[in-house]
């Protein structure tokens, strides 16, 4: 006899998928959730061990000596840049802080065990003040970089557009060797939009150099003066009016100009 046919109804699509049937999503899951207690366990964690009174920071080591920063600026950053204790304190941005302090060029703060933090500030060497085109002066230090603070100490001024500190200062430096033979040194070395030069000396004299160019270069028009007019001013001492600005732009000679009586 024939087998009756059953009444089990085929299993619709879909039927029996659900999450709990699929072990590699639960795997998935599970390593998720792991991942974030972790997570969360180890903030706080950090925090907690932040909170607690072990391992506290006792001593701040400046490793350098210090001319322009007082100990007092030093002491004043220090409450309110390290925080924590010798493991949660945040170097990065307690360097960020150091080195927001007037006359301070760079730092360098490392954790110095067992309860210290080291600290060594190299400072700006300032060695001419630095006028741009428009905006207040600023100081200038040995490596061509501009920086505010404050000086009363009488440092040739410096002067061009913005962007042109660096150029200017070897120019200077450059002026200042050649100038060296004359006995005498550049107080002012400006450079205009167009590209021309003016050098003033610490005798009152102006040099008018023009703009640099290859079959005139400024370095022959600064030899010009100390081969032939520093040496004839010499020898007319008191017997012309002294002279306010010689002007070098000339390919082959100068034009002097008398100081104002």
């Amino acid at each position: 006899m024939a087998r009756r046919a059953g009444n089990q109804r085929a299993s619709e699509p879909g039927t029996g998928d659900g999450l709990w049937d699929r072990p590699v999503l639960m795997d998935l899951l599970a390593d998720l959730l792991f991942l974030v207690g972790g997570v969360l366990l180890a903030w706080s964690a950090m925090v907690g061990l932040q909170s607690l009174p072990i391992f506290p920071l006792q001593q701040l080591v400046v490793t350098t000596p210090l001319d322009r920063v007082s100990r007092a600026q030093v002491e004043h950053t220090a409450r309110t840049a390290l925080g924590g204790n010798f493991f949660t304190v945040d170097l990065a941005a307690a360097r960020a802080a150091f080195e927001r302090m007037p006359w301070v060029r760079s730092v360098s703060v490392r954790r110095l065990w067992p309860d210290g933090v080291e600290l060594r500030i190299e400072e700006h060497r300032a060695i001419a003040r630095w006028t741009p085109q428009e905006g207040e002066s600023r100081l200038l230090n040995s490596h061509g970089e501009v920086f505010f603070a404050s000086t009363e100490a009488m440092l040739p001024k410096l002067a061009g557009p913005d962007g042109s500190a660096r150029r200017v200062l070897e120019r200077y430096r450059a002026f200042a060797d050649a100038l060296a033979p004359t006995g005498h040194a550049p107080v002012l070395v400006h450079l205009s939009e167009r590209d021309a030069w003016q050098v003033a000396l610490d005798d009152g004299v102006m040099l008018e150099l023009g703009r640099d160019q290859p079959r005139h270069p400024l370095a022959e028009r600064l030899d010009r003066y100390t081969g032939s007019i520093a040496a004839a001013r010499a020898a007319v001492k008191g017997r012309m009016p002294e002279i306010g600005a010689v002007d070098l732009r000339y390919p082959n000679g100068f034009a002097l100009r008398a100081n104002k009586t």
